[in-house]
């Protein structure tokens, strides 16, 4: 199938990296983005939190991946993969974060006006870690990058896609939050004191 016959593919990366495995699906649509050369009828998006400012997005899509940080309520870490109807529920089950309500509400005014994906898919991780302003992904959670990453591959290539290596440096986002060096410039727990000022809390 040439590119011209794709359909409208976007691959939705969202969460927010600030918040330890809330930057899940942004970490994978960033693997996806830096791997492949994808043709103009495949947008991989950071979707950030960005929640209503999403639905044209989704309402231009003819086919939708979503990847997330969902509570499932399963085993830390542990991935899952849910299909067209089986996406709204999971989506709405649990506020298990700040943008969560935001998107389930995007698909629901797509679905209203009449501009719902022919097919959406989520690509979830059980998230281990929230509350660690300024970290990165758990260890379970970063484990899961490689397979999700691959779950999209896989989408994808259903549907139509060749997946050409790409063959310049061009990112997702700027190399400034790339997993990489933001670790490694990311100040220890005691600098940027990420169990909050004792005067606030009421240690003292």
């Amino acid at each position: 199938m040439s590119s011209a016959e794709l359909p409208c593919i976007k691959v939705l990366g969202l969460g927010n990296l600030l918040w330890a495995d809330e930057g899940f699906g942004v970490r994978v649509a960033e693997q996806l983005f830096g791997r492949y050369q994808l043709p103009p009828s495949v947008e991989v998006i950071d979707g950030g939190t960005q929640g209503l400012l999403l639905l044209p997005y989704v309402e231009a899509a003819d086919k939708l991946i979503i990847l997330d940080a969902i509570d499932f309520g399963l085993q830390p870490g542990e991935l899952r993969v849910f299909c067209n109807e089986a996406v709204p529920a999971y989506l709405t089950a649990k506020k298990m974060s700040l943008h969560q309500t935001g998107f389930s509400e995007v698909l629901g005014l797509a679905e209203l006006k009449g501009n719902y994906p022919e097919e959406v898919v989520l690509i979830g991780v059980q998230p281990v870690v929230l509350e660690d302003y300024g970290g990165s992904l758990s260890d379970p959670v970063r484990a899961q990058v490689a397979p999700a990453l691959a779950l999209a591959e896989r989408q994808l290539t259903e549907w139509g896609v060749v997946l050409s290596p790409r063959q310049d440096e061009d990112r997702l986002n700027d190399d400034s939050l790339s997993m990489t060096r933001y670790e490694a410039e990311r100040p220890s727990e005691e600098v940027a004191c990420r169990v909050g000022d004792a005067r606030v809390w009421g240690g003292v």
